[in-house]
């Protein structure tokens, strides 16, 4: 599978495109473009739009292949696809590996699995409205 077009808004709707890398107070991993991180990120680094747009691209079909590896054959649709992916994109591919969420969802058990996406809003132990809102997007996504 591949991530749709409204997996992609969703996504961009909810990362801000920061063209200058930053240290998000949320982990101290160097952040540039829309939530992009890696050993080639660095503080003090400006990228154009072009470069962000293509790095997300490059992400998304990272986190997409990541995610679909993971749901091994099992009954997925569209929305269930591009919601896992959007979380994983958020939370990195090795917590969505190991969520009650992907558990649930491989064992068919999809109303269980979406009631998941609610436990995932809170950044060091704190509840942020913005990932309460991604995540009710999510799991709407995932629900459709």
């Amino acid at each position: 599978m591949t991530p749709s077009k409204a997996c992609e808004a969703l996504i961009k709707g909810f990362e801000q495109c920061r063209l200058t890398s930053y240290m998000p107070t949320s982990h101290d991993v160097p952040t540039i473009g829309w939530g992009s991180t890696g050993p080639d990120i660095r503080l003090g680094m400006t990228w154009t739009q072009e470069q962000a747009d293509a790095r997300f691209a490059t992400d998304l079909n990272r986190f997409a292949h990541s995610v679909e590896t993971m749901l091994a054959g099992a009954k997925t649709t569209q929305g269930q696809f591009d919601a896992c992916v959007s979380l994983a994109y958020n939370i990195g591919a090795e917590a969505f590996r190991k969520s009650t969420l992907l558990r649930l969802h491989l064992a068919g058990q999809s109303d269980q699995a979406a009631a998941q996406f609610d436990r995932w809003t809170k950044q060091a132990g704190v509840v942020l409205k913005g990932l309460v809102r991604r995540r009710a997007a999510e799991k709407a996504m995932y629900l459709s």
